[in-house]
């Protein structure tokens, strides 16, 4: 398998201000470039560029059933390790923060066994973090 290569995915927010105190501080990404309009962020390793739409009009408000929970679609988010992932979800719930799905382990004892939440940034763009019990399982069957 070659070498994970690293995303670029922008997307729209309302307010660079909440995206920053949300991507930078709440997240822990670390801020690259900038300009009025868009700020990048090292979302994991990867590019993730807030892009400014005072227009954007937030949730899409469609879901999918995954294992008894209500999965916002369309979302995006970062596979990491099981111990990175628990940091991130003690991290998120100290600061109170509001969860569409609570941090929790799916498809326990199967194959893609996963822990995954998920939760919106201040735009209302959704976001998944999720850590596979065995990485190997990531695009089993």
């Amino acid at each position: 398998m070659p070498e994970l290569q690293r995303f670029h995915l922008a997307m729209p927010v309302h307010d660079l201000a909440a995206a920053r105190a949300f991507y930078g501080e709440l997240l822990g990404c670390p801020e690259g470039r900038s300009a009025d309009h868009w700020v990048d962020f090292d979302l994991f390793g990867h590019q993730f560029v807030a892009h400014l739409d005072t227009n954007h009009p937030g949730p899409a408000g469609l879901t999918n059933e995954v294992d008894g929970d209500a999965v916002p679609v369309p979302h995006f988010g970062v596979l990491l390790t099981p111990d990175a992932w628990a940091e991130l979800a003690e991290r998120l719930t100290a600061a109170g923060t509001s969860f569409v799905i609570e941090p929790h382990t799916r498809f326990v004892g199967e194959v893609g066994e996963q822990s995954t939440m998920f939760l919106h940034d201040p735009s209302g763009n959704a976001l998944e973090f999720k850590a596979f019990a065995d990485d190997a399982q990531v695009f089993a069957h």
